[in-house]
């Protein structure tokens, strides 16, 4: 099934898109804080597609990802019985997995969350539920998001035209190995 490819061909549209750029933040902003989407998605063929410009989507990518999770913290902080059917339900997994990193690693667990598969949008709330001290929690996530989106954009820079082919070539092996892998890390979590 080339499902993979037709979304590939799709995204490097949009990527191209004049206006991508307010995409790549509002889509960055939204998901520290609500949004299921990863903003990787977009960063990645914008990176693709224009690689000299590569370090700046990065930075927009972050600094929305930071604000986005400004947003979240103050989700947790003032508005937990809105977000608590989910973070009792489809999210509790993660949450208490969350919820234990903070309770053992503290600031590190922001800066944690930049690179691992748990949504980050649950630990920017986690984090205003806990009340995490405010500025070490901008600095982790500018740190954590940062060193993420950062690196994603190297790649892609540094991979240019021929990291471009190589995805077109396996992005249907990718995308399906990406969604078996997602599988057996949700089967151990629970």
């Amino acid at each position: 099934m080339k499902i993979f490819s037709m979304l590939y061909e799709k995204v490097m549209s949009w990527a191209k898109h004049s206006h991508a750029e307010y995409y790549l933040s509002g889509l960055s902003f939204a998901e520290s804080s609500f949004f299921p989407i990863p903003p990787d998605v977009m960063l990645m063929p914008m990176a693709l597609a224009t690689p000299n410009r590569a370090w700046f989507f990065a930075l927009i990518t972050t600094l929305a990802s930071v604000l986005g999770g400004i947003l979240g913290y103050m989700i947790g902080m003032f508005a937990y019985e809105l977000v608590q059917p989910l973070l009792e339900g489809q999210w509790s997994e993660y949450y208490h997995i969350t919820q234990k990193w903070f309770n053992e690693w503290g600031f590190w667990a922001i800066f944690i969350a930049g690179f691992s598969p748990i949504p980050y949008k649950v630990f920017t709330i986690t984090a205003g539920i806990l009340s995490m001290s405010f500025i070490p929690f901008i600095i982790a996530s500018g740190i954590g998001r940062g060193g993420r989106f950062f690196l994603v954009a190297g790649l892609m820079r540094w991979g240019g035209k021929s990291m471009e082919q190589m995805l077109k070539k396996y992005i249907d092996i990718i995308g399906w190995l990406v969604i078996i892998l997602a599988i057996i890390f949700y089967l151990l979590l629970r």
